[in-house]
């Protein structure tokens, strides 16, 4: 297996997401994570499933981030397996940069639902419907998917992706264009939070999902930005670590779904004041 490279006196960006599983630290973290993470998301989106089609329109997107997650966790079966078949190789590498804009895509699209749900309320009550929640869906799937064959992005015979330059500079672009958006629908939930006449428990699963979606965007996915955008950067240890993050994205993923089920944000609400009450009663013993 050839090692992780880039070239940067040539006038393309050679990556290879795979080929740090080499590392051992890093190849132990990818078993623990399919191990762990592949079973409960079947389990997350069959109960998912199940309240689509009970109409609630909400839970389509998380649906599909977690197929993506899905599909990144086959990958990284593939990754971990040390398959050497070229062409088995090559495919996996290409649908795991595939799932990844997919993925970030629908990050965008839970985020940009739950800014509606308090910014919006009449319009996300009486105009949403099952069919616009799909037809997005269907452009998200797609449009990641025309983007790679129609630009010159390739792979040789063991999966490093070859990228011109011009081209990799706007696929950088379109990966923090997801930041300020978040921002923005973080920023604006706040701020119509006190007009509007959502329930509170409502609005505390709105704004936690939004931060946690921000987290998981500024924690997982900007440090593999970071490192793609310093081409003087060579640090292995930080190279490393930032494909690792990116690789603990179906977790947290999984960590967004179960953070937004109702009643969730109670649970760690009471359990936090319920401990601060007994320190409290621990600092101040009764005479």
């Amino acid at each position: 297996m050839k090692d992780f490279y880039v070239n940067t006196t040539s006038p393309d960006k050679i990556y290879n997401y795979s080929n740090i599983t080499s590392n051992n630290t890093v190849y132990v973290v990818t078993c623990i994570i399919i191990c762990i993470v592949l079973p409960l998301t079947l389990v997350a989106i069959y109960a998912l499933y199940s309240q689509v089609q009970n109409d609630h329109v909400a839970p389509i997107y998380i649906i599909n981030l977690l197929i993506s997650d899905l599909i990144q966790l086959c990958c990284m079966i593939v990754w971990v397996s040390q398959c050497w078949q070229r062409m088995i190789y090559k495919i996996a590498n290409y649908t795991y940069v595939y799932c990844l804009v997919v993925s970030v895509c629908f990050m965008v699209c839970v985020a940009l639902e739950r800014y509606l749900v308090i910014a919006c309320p009449l319009w996300y009550r009486f105009r949403r419907t099952i069919k616009i929640s799909v037809v997005v869906c269907v452009l998200v799937w797609i449009v990641p998917l025309v983007y790679f064959f129609t630009c010159r992005v390739t792979f040789d015979s063991w999966g490093h992706c070859f990228m011109p330059r011009y081209l990799f500079a706007y696929s950088t672009i379109f990966f923090l264009l997801p930041l300020p958006l978040l921002i923005f629908f973080l920023v604006g939930t706040l701020k119509a939070l006190s007009a509007s006449r959502v329930p509170d428990d409502e609005k505390r699963r709105v704004v936690g999902t939004l931060v946690l979606v921000l987290l998981i965007y500024t924690l997982l996915f900007l440090p593999t930005i970071i490192w793609h955008l310093a081409d003087d950067l060579n640090d292995d240890t930080f190279k490393s670590l930032s494909f690792m993050f990116v690789r603990l994205n179906p977790l947290a993923d999984l960590a967004l779904y179960v953070f937004m089920r109702k009643g969730t944000i109670d649970k760690l609400l009471a359990s936090v004041c319920c401990c601060r009450m007994d320190s409290n009663d621990a600092n101040n013993p009764t005479v």
